[in-house]
Parts: C-alpha cells; sequence; structure tokens
C-alpha cells in the first residue's frame, strides 16, 4: 500500500509520520507518534472517547482516515491541554468535582469541553448536555461532568477563548 508523509502541528510540536493514508488518525497518534491519551472506545464514531482537535474543530479520530489530516493542520489532544490556561484550568474542575470514575471517557469529555468553552464559554446546563451528545460516560451519569464544565465556564481564560 502506497504511504505519504504528513507534517502536522501536535500539542505545540512538529510531528512527522510515513503513513498509509487510510489508517485511522486515532491509531497513527497512539502507536506511531506515542500519545496514548486518546483513547478507542467504540471504534465506531459513537462514544466519542477518541476527540481530538484538529484545526479548531472537534473530530472523532477513529473515524478520520490519517490522509485526511492536511498537513501543517493544527492537533490538539488531551495531552496538549495540560499546555493551556483552559485545558488545566477543566482538568482541575474534573478532579474537584469527581467527574471522573473509570477516567477511560475523560480524555474525549475534556477535549470536548475544552473545544466548546473555546468558542462560548457562556454555557448553561443544557446546552452543555446538547453539546457533548456525542460522549458517552457509563460510570457517573453525567451531572458531575456538568457540574465540572460549568465551574470551569465560570473561570474560564480571556486568553482560552477562541
Amino acid at each position: 500500500m502506497n504511504k505519504v508523509k504528513r507534517t502536522w502541528n501536535i500539542n505545540g510540536e512538529r510531528r512527522e509520520a510515513e503513513i498509509p493514508p487510510v489508517r485511522r488518525f486515532l491509531d497513527v497518534l497512539r502507536e506511531d507518534l506515542d500519545l496514548k491519551g486518546t483513547k478507542e472506545g467504540c471504534g465506531e464514531g459513537e462514544c466519542g472517547a477518541c476527540t481530538v482537535i484538529v484545526d479548531g474543530e472537534p473530530v472523532l479520530s477513529c473515524m478520520l482516515p490519517a490522509g485526511q489530516v492536511p498537513d501543517s493542520a493544527e492537533v490538539t489532544t488531551v495531552e496538549g491541554l495540560e499546555k493551556t490556561p483552559g485545558g488545566r484550568l477543566l482538568q482541575a474542575a474534573y478532579a474537584e468535582k469527581g467527574a471522573a470514575q473509570c477516567g477511560f471517557c475523560i480524555p474525549g469529555m475534556i477535549v470536548s469541553s475544552y473545544a466548546m468553552l473555546s468558542r462560548d464559554p457562556d454555557m448553561d446546563p443544557g446546552r452543555i448536555r446538547e453539546a457533548h451528545a456525542g460522549n458517552i460516560c457509563r460510570c457517573t451519569g453525567y451531572e458531575k461532568i456538568v457540574e465540572a464544565i460549568q465551574s470551569a465556564a465560570e473561570q474560564w481564560p480571556a486568553e482560552a477563548k477562541g
């Protein structure tokens, strides 16, 4: 199979990969680039555990062929969020509110939260639930997750607004 060479800016670092274009972006991140924070929950685009941000938009990396991620794309994974004020705030809010139990969904949930709050930090519980409809958590019942996101939204740093 032919391979394509891609260069991306992932979490603020230039990363290169030579990959089959149809290989899932999730597999490239986890196996080729050793970014294990992004999880595979269902492999069918239903659970949101694999959510990453590509050029400002949250995407399901299990459904995205790596060859479709353009050269020079800006990619943020859960590992990259710790480098941002908003990402650190969200991680602290999730921990403080007890929003993680098993933790498997949390990388995708936090990445989705970050993308949402970067666009509009003025979120009420209904809008938060709607914006996270593609993220499944089997443990918490969502209340603590919504509380964590609301807490972070109330303190959202101005420099994190996209």
